[in-house]
């Protein structure tokens, strides 16, 4: 290399554009032993925060200590007839389940049932990911969530 190269390099600075820190990746870690057919029971990201979800529609609504608000109305209903007012109820209750957790956000929730229970389809985005996707819970009045 010459000399006239070596100087050039030298005079080159490379600055920021902006004084905000570069973003960096979260991950988040836990475990789950819901599935007993693995050996490895750690979830990391996605997968943790969709188990935490769903873990949190597994409590019935005043089920928690200290907390009565918390859980879920659905497992109280499920035996009801689904009028207007009862899926008002149950998408404001499934709203607030999914927003309670600052991870994720609901942009759309839609209730029907079916032959034996009631099925929710929730549209989420993963606020840390910036990514949308749909998830279905079924709640079955004999089998429980499916």
């Amino acid at each position: 290399m010459s000399v006239n190269e070596k100087q050039l390099y030298k005079s080159i600075a490379v600055g920021s554009s902006s004084n905000e820190s570069p973003v960096q990746s979260k991950k988040y870690r836990g475990i789950s032993t819901v599935d007993k057919n693995t050996r490895n029971f750690v979830k990391y990201d996605l997968q943790l925060i969709k188990q935490d979800i769903v873990n949190h529609f597994h409590i019935r609504q005043g089920e928690k200590l200290e907390n009565p608000e918390f859980g879920t109305i659905i497992w109280d209903v499920l035996f009801e007839p689904l009028t207007d007012s009862l899926k008002e109820a149950i998408i404001k209750n499934v709203t607030d389940i999914i927003n309670y957790d600052p991870r994720v956000s609901v942009n759309n929730v839609t209730i029907d049932s079916f032959e034996s229970g009631i099925q929710i389809e929730c549209n989420l985005t993963y606020l840390p990911y910036n990514i949308s996707e749909s998830m279905r819970l079924t709640f079955d009045e004999s089998a429980g969530l499916i």
